[in-house]
């Protein structure tokens, strides 16, 4: 098989990964000089985050929020001036370790990233913020953390119904980068490999929480790597717009959006209903956002039909890679049979 041309450039994140690896934390800390770092938590780590910052004889802020709300990062960077903040140590989910990049993007400021869910944020220069309504993403150097911990004990203890979510939520970032505009074989490879291991992995609940730690840090990896389409812009309209749970929002999305994208990807297709262990990519993915207890329809998570028709226009708006072309049209019935969770054919 020839091998087209290429472009891959790998992001410059050291990744410790393993169980106890974040007994490395207050290394990792001296060896990027910070002094007075910011531990970032959301409300549910909480208390961990004060013990570690109390570890580290330094400050911590757990107002942490879904969708990185620029209100709350313009509250932080007041403290950021006040006290003297020379780097963060991000806990937690997307909600805290977005708000990290956010403080970065705006300071330049090194961060250390601790993902306690299976998102895939961390190995990312995205930022996704929201303000009035609406959320944009951006891409920087800035953003990209200096290092992540990957340590399975944050995960241990996560509530099966959000590592089932936050897993479909990873699954997405490999789906997309398959059939990236931007895509090569290396990027490919890892996608894969990254859906195999979480689809296992979830299924297998408690046992496989290393195992899901190990397909996050790859589908966060392709998420950094790649260009994402049409799924990760219905998710931030969504999101944004309408305040969604960001990861129930991807579970319930993805299968819908892997179906409209299928004639146009047909190798990516193949790869992805693989990696799940189905005979179809949509309803496999589908199948498996069942077996595991997620949401299967957006009037599950809070969604009101009336405002589909919104999330339709503003999809079908912008231009932006995707293999199918956007038609509103079409647009507007995946999202009728995402409304409803009718399982893909």
């Amino acid at each position: 098989m020839a091998i087209a041309p290429f472009i891959f450039i790998g992001l410059p994140t050291r990744v410790l990964f393993g169980k106890g690896r974040v007994s490395a934390l207050q290394e990792e800390a001296e060896r990027l000089g910070m002094k007075r770092p910011l531990v970032i938590t959301g409300r549910q780590q909480a208390n961990l985050g004060r013990e570690i910052a109390e570890q580290l004889g330094t400050l911590h802020f757990d107002g942490a929020r879904m969708h990185t709300p620029v209100n709350v990062t313009e509250e932080v960077m007041q403290l950021v001036t006040e006290k003297g903040v020379d780097s963060t140590i991000a806990i937690g989910g997307g909600s805290a370790i977005g708000l990290g990049k956010a403080i970065a993007f705006r300071t330049g400021v090194p961060q250390i990233a601790v993902p306690s869910t299976f998102a895939g944020s961390e190995m990312t220069n995205i930022l996704g913020e929201t303000s009035g309504g609406s959320k944009t993403t951006k891409r920087d150097v800035r953003i990209q953390p200096e290092t992540v911990i990957y340590d399975e004990t944050f995960v241990a203890t996560l509530p099966q119904t959000l590592a089932a979510t936050s897993g479909m939520n990873a699954i997405a970032h490999g789906v997309e980068a398959l059939y990236a505009v931007d895509g090569n074989p290396v990027i490919s490879l890892m996608a894969e490999e990254g859906i195999r291991a979480l689809a296992t992995a979830l299924r297998q609940g408690q046992a496989g929480r290393g195992d899901a730690l190990y397909g996050a840090w790859l589908c966060g990896t392709v998420l950094g790597s790649a260009a994402m389409a049409l799924h990760h812009k219905l998710c931030h309209v969504l999101g944004g717009s309408f305040d969604l749970p960001h990861s129930k929002t991807h579970a319930v999305i993805l299968p819908h959006a892997v179906a409209y994208n299928a004639k146009a990807a047909p190798d990516a297709m193949k790869r992805i209903a693989r990696a799940v262990g189905s005979s179809g990519a949509a309803s496999g993915l589908y199948d498996l956002a069942e077996t595991l207890g997620t949401p299967v329809s957006l009037r599950e998570i809070g969604m009101q039909e009336s405002g589909l028709d919104k999330v339709a226009d503003i999809a079908a708006a912008n231009s932006y890679p995707n293999p199918q072309s956007l038609d509103r049209d079409a647009l507007r019935q995946l999202l009728d049979n995402a409304f409803h969770g009718r399982r893909p054919k």
